[in-house]
C-alpha cells in the first residue's frame, strides 16, 4: 500500500514537471521577441565600460535583473488576482517611459555627432577615476531600469500563458522563466562585450596548419567585426525601446491597437513586421512628445525658480 501511494506520488509530480515544462516552453515562445529586444537593450546599455570593467558592470546589472524580477514575480501576480487592470496601466507607463529614454538616446546620439569627435570623446570616456565610477555607476542604473520595464512584459506573458493553471504552477512557471531569461540575456550580453577578447585570443593561436590558420583567421574577423557589432547594437537597441515601449502602449489603448490591425491586415505574410514598423513609429512619436512635455516642465521649473 505505502509502496502503491509512493508510486502515485511519483506519477503526480512528474505530470506536474511536464505541465510546468510545457507552460514554460509556450511561455518562452511567446517572450522570444522580447527577448531578442531584451538582449540588444541591454548590450547597448553596458557598452562603453573600459575593457577590464565590462564583466563586473554586465554581473552588477544580472544581479539587479535577479532582484527586478524577484520584485516582479509577487507583484504580477498579487495585482493579476486583486486588480488586473493596474498591470495594463503600469506597462503602458513604463512603455512611455522606454519611449522617452530612447528618444533621448537619439538626440543624445545626433547632439554628440554634431560636437564632433572631441566633444563625443570628452562625454563618453571620462578621464578621472571619480568620473569613471560616476559613469560606471549612471550605466548600471540605467541598464536596471530598463531591464526592470523589459522583464515586466516577459513577466506577464508569462502570467498570460499560466492564468488558468493552479497557483503554485504559475509560481513555478513565473520563477523558472524568470531565472533563464535572465541568465539567458546576461550569459549573451557577456559573450558580446568580450568577443573582441575571444578574437584577439584565437588570433595569437599557435595551433599549426590548415586548422591553425582557420582559427587565427577566425580571430582576426571578430577583432574587425566587434566595434561595427556595438555600435550596431547601440542602435538596435535604440530602435527596441521603441518597438517594445511602443507595444505597450498600443496595445494598452483597444481603439488604437484595433485601427493599427486594419492597417496591417492586408500585408500578407509581412503583417507581423509591418505590425512591429507601426508599433515603433507609435513609440517613436511618444517618445517626441513624452520628451516636449519633460521638456517644456524643465522650462517652467527653471523660469520659476531663476
Amino acid at each position: 500500500m505505502a509502496g502503491s501511494s509512493f508510486f502515485a506520488l511519483l506519477d503526480d509530480i512528474a505530470a506536474l514537471l511536464d505541465d510546468i515544462s510545457l507552460m514554460t516552453k509556450v511561455a518562452a515562445k511567446k517572450s522570444a521577441s522580447v527577448l531578442s529586444d531584451d538582449l540588444a537593450v541591454n548590450a547597448e546599455q553596458v557598452t562603453g565600460m573600459k575593457a577590464d570593467r565590462e564583466l563586473p558592470v554586465v554581473w552588477a546589472v544580472f544581479k539587479g535583473s535577479l532582484k527586478n524580477k524577484a520584485i516582479l514575480v509577487p507583484c504580477a501576480l498579487i495585482l493579476s488576482a486583486v486588480l488586473p487592470a493596474a498591470v495594463k496601466w503600469l506597462l503602458m507607463a513604463g512603455g512611455l517611459y522606454l519611449c522617452y529614454e530612447g528618444f533621448e538616446a537619439i538626440k543624445d546620439k545626433f547632439s554628440r555627432s554634431e560636437h564632433g569627435a572631441k566633444a563625443q570623446g570628452k562625454k563618453a570616456l571620462p578621464k578621472t577615476p571619480e568620473e569613471l565610477a560616476a559613469y560606471e555607476q549612471r550605466k548600471i542604473k540605467g541598464a536596471i531600469k530598463t531591464d526592470f520595464i523589459l522583464s515586466a512584459e516577459i513577466i506577464v506573458i508569462t502570467l498570460n500563458v499560466v492564468a488558468e493553471a493552479a497557483l503554485y504552477q504559475q509560481i513555478l512557471t513565473l520563477v523558472l522563466i524568470a531565472l533563464v531569461m535572465t541568465m539567458g540575456v546576461y550569459g549573451l550580453v557577456a559573450g558580446i562585450v568580450r568577443l573582441d577578447d575571444a578574437g584577439f585570443a584565437l588570433a595569437k593561436s599557435k595551433a599549426q596548419g590548415m586548422w591553425g590558420r582557420a582559427v587565427r583567421k577566425l580571430g582576426e574577423v571578430l577583432v574587425s567585426a566587434a566595434p561595427f557589432l556595438m555600435k550596431a547594437l547601440s542602435w538596435i537597441g535604440t530602435v527596441a525601446m521603441f518597438l517594445v515601449g511602443g507595444t505597450f502602449i498600443a496595445e494598452g489603448i483597444a481603439p488604437l491597437e484595433h485601427v493599427i490591425e486594419g492597417w496591417v491586415a492586408h500585408s500578407g505574410s509581412w503583417e507581423a513586421v509591418a505590425k512591429h514598423v507601426v508599433f515603433g513609429v507609435v513609440g517613436a512619436v511618444a517618445g517626441g512628445l513624452t520628451a516636449l512635455v519633460v521638456g517644456g516642465f524643465s522650462w517652467v521649473r527653471a523660469r520659476a525658480t531663476g
